[in-house]
């Protein structure tokens, strides 16, 4: 693939990241005309403006997860995320009122049942990068390392920390083919993936390194007895008994890519913000001048 221009890169947000970021950081003294809580909205707002502000995207998405319990991992894993608390009212109303701020500042918004952000953002990603687009995935994620490619970035807004496909491999000990198969040996307690009961992350990055995939090292189970990582046998005795749930697990850990989200170069070009839309945003959620004029700016 041929080195691609700035002008044909396409920013992605993970959208849902950085309402539970502001939800859980800005102080509860925002309030809306309703005398409703808009704290979140507030936190989320300052966050958008300054990414727009900062990367003069002309083409960008911001995806969100529309709920935690309808997404399709749900049918093949009902405890997917079950160790999550769902989120009160106050913030699922605070969410709306995000997605209505993106679509004012004329961004496309990504929203699915079926399907979670992860999903949206890599099926946006495949698409454009089919005419030409390179990505930059904004979020600290660790699953978003499946997605890199050559000249893709994932960006950590918060700590203003980017990094590419070799950064992967310096962040979890695999590469970015491997994430998925990686996630789906140890886990991720933070979605309730169970993984295979006694591999850890080290382990489960030594076997990768070894074997290549989840489906190479499953082929040669009776090598990996004989391979110098400690409990070797036993980690075998674990990779019988658990094969299949591996598997299912993989299922789960691998982002969705054939989503018709993107299916055209100008798919996610930024539009002209709505001011209308915007100034009854303002006054609803009673912004601040300051925050006026840089939403204002920025249609």
């Amino acid at each position: 693939m041929d080195a691609v221009s700035t002008d044909s890169l396409v920013h992605l947000v993970d959208g849902s990241l950085y309402v539970f970021r502001a939800w859980h950081s800005m102080p509860d003294e925002f309030h809306d005309h309703d005398g409703e809580p808009v704290n979140a909205v507030h936190g989320f707002t300052r966050f958008l403006c300054e990414l727009l502000e900062r990367s003069r995207a002309e083409h960008i998405a911001v995806a969100f997860d529309a709920s935690l319990t309808t997404s399709f991992r749900n049918a093949i894993y009902p405890a997917y995320k079950a160790n999550r608390e769902l989120p009160p009212p106050q913030l699922v109303r605070q969410f709306a009122l995000c997605r209505e701020i993106a679509a004012a500042l004329g961004l496309t918004v990504l929203n699915d049942h079926q399907y979670e952000a992860d999903d949206l953002i890599g099926s946006a990603l495949w698409g454009l990068r089919s005419h030409g687009f390179r990505g930059v995935i904004v979020s600290a994620d660790k699953d978003f390392g499946q997605l890199l490619g050559e000249f893709d970035e994932q960006w950590d807004f918060a700590k203003n920390v980017r990094w590419g496909a070799s950064g992967v491999f310096e962040r979890m000990g695999v590469h970015p083919h491997q994430v998925a198969d990686y996630l789906a040996l140890c886990g991720d307690a933070v979605d309730n993936i169970p993984g295979v009961p006694g591999i850890g992350a080290k382990t489960a990055a030594a076997l990768l390194a070894h074997f290549g995939s989840l489906d190479a090292l499953l082929d040669r189970i009776d090598e990996v007895a004989f391979l110098r990582i400690r409990g070797a046998a036993s980690c075998a005795a674990r990779l019988r008994e658990h094969a299949e749930q591996a598997l299912m697990c993989r299922r789960l850990t691998r982002i969705a890519l054939d989503i018709a989200v993107a299916e055209t170069a100008d798919a996610l070009s930024r539009r002209s913000g709505d001011a209308a839309a915007m100034d009854d945003l303002c006054e609803r959620i009673r912004f601040g001048p300051l925050t006026r004029t840089r939403l204002k700016a920025l249609i």
